[in-house]
């Protein structure tokens, strides 16, 4: 086994649980989980309690290639795995399922915790650098140190969070095999816009709706939170938009933030009326606070082309409505992605012609197996990816174990 995250960890217990007499695991890093700590903003979304064909609707690539392994093993499956494994689980919006401590060490502690009562080895700071296939077997080279294996399994991620270890050394070792590995690109990735958001940084929008178009075609629509960067935007909402901004040029694209989906057009002019009526003294400027976050106020009232210092009785039934289509419709113009070390997951990787769907061995490489961000996969932010890792190691991890049968 090659790499001690997500997938590394599940495929190591899959294949410790299916009867593999010795599973070996080599890690980079100088403990287990180093991204999975980090994911969710620490809290660490684990999976979406929804079911496997919720999951492959949720898939931006190669959906069909997953449809066996999800099914194999589904949310409900990896919730059960956390439950038993001394991890109660809670729910939220979107169905995110995260650890009720919301606490992502408690996920990563769960799983070295099953490897260790399976008597799974776990060796640290070891980088490997090479695979080279014998007869019946697969030698891991690292440093010095060589190796041999009835089966090894690759999961040592994509390209994004590099600072964790994830930097590419899998897809390399396999490139240099003869392993085709699609283009590597930032998928749930945040984004650069036109407009100055410097001064908005920091502010999180709630209960918002952001639609993004290409030409006359809505290309991606959500109720969702988003926040505001020094760069542009990001949050939930712009990352799961960023995946559906793939096919054309990003500055092709448009967006735009419904801050009120809740209200109709005509509802939110009554609304604004209503509020007008209660600040009727005030200058237009001291008269959102109840529909804005103070920050956004001075845009808002720039894009609307009213004087901020006009008393809200003076203002025209035609200001009014423009206030309200930019409530309506605040537009950005993306212009780029952040850079792929910057993104959740990594979109590309091993293509997925060159595996067995149903046990993630390489077709070409008998005894090399894949799975997780390292295959060319990825979904929408929401638990999705995580589900991927842990559906796909599943597979490979007992597939590995099986092989293993054959030679004792």
């Amino acid at each position: 086994m090659i790499g001690c995250g997500a997938a590394g960890m599940m495929a190591a217990i899959a294949a410790a649980g299916t009867g593999a007499s010795s599973v070996t695991v080599y890690e980079r890093n100088p403990f287990a989980g180093k991204k999975l700590r980090i994911t969710g903003k620490g809290r660490c979304n684990v999976t979406n309690n929804c079911t496997a064909r919720e999951v492959l609707d949720a898939v931006l690539s190669n959906s069909k290639f997953l449809y066996g392994v999800i099914n194999r093993y589904t949310p409900a499956d990896t919730m059960a795995f956390f439950e038993n494994a001394g991890v109660p689980l809670k729910t939220e919006r979107g169905r995110r399922v995260f650890p009720v401590s919301d606490k992502a060490a408690d996920i990563s502690d769960a799983m070295i915790r099953t490897m260790k009562q399976y008597g799974v080895k776990v060796l640290y700071g070891m980088r490997v650098e090479a695979l080279a296939e014998t007869d019946g077997g697969v030698i891991v080279k690292c440093g010095n140190r060589e190796a041999a294996y009835h089966s090894v399994i690759v999961a040592t991620g994509g390209v994004s969070y590099p600072a964790t270890g994830s930097t590419g050394d899998g897809h390399r070792m396999l490139r240099k095999m003869g392993v085709n590995i699609t283009p590597l690109k930032p998928s749930l990735v945040p984004v650069v816009t036109e407009e100055d958001c410097a001064p908005l940084s920091g502010l999180t929008l709630k209960n918002v709706t952001l639609t993004v178009t290409h030409g006359e075609d809505v290309v991606y629509t959500e109720l969702g939170e988003m926040l505001f960067t020094h760069f542009g935007v990001s949050g939930p909402l712009v990352l799961s938009a960023s995946s559906n901004m793939q096919k054309h040029p990003v500055d092709s694209y448009r967006m735009a933030i419904d801050f009120k989906p809740a209200l109709s057009a005509e509802e939110l002019d009554k609304r604004i009326l209503s509020d007008f009526a209660k600040y009727a003294a005030r200058d237009f400027v001291n008269s959102l606070s109840d529909l804005l976050p103070q920050k956004l106020i001075p845009y808002v009232i720039e894009r609307s082309g009213i004087d901020p210092r006009k008393k809200t009785s003076a203002i025209t039934r035609a200001e009014r409505l423009k206030l309200g289509e930019v409530l309506k419709v605040y537009e950005l113009t993306p212009t780029a992605f952040r850079p792929v070390d910057e993104a959740i997951v990594t979109s590309g990787g091993v293509d997925v012609k060159e595996i067995h769907p149903k046990t993630m061995e390489l077709k070409q490489h008998p005894g090399i197996f894949v799975c997780g961000e390292l295959i060319d996969v990825d979904a929408y932010t929401g638990g999705y990816n995580l589900q991927l890792a842990f559906s796909t190691a599943r597979a490979a991890g007992a597939a590995a174990a099986e092989r293993c049968w054959d030679f004792e």
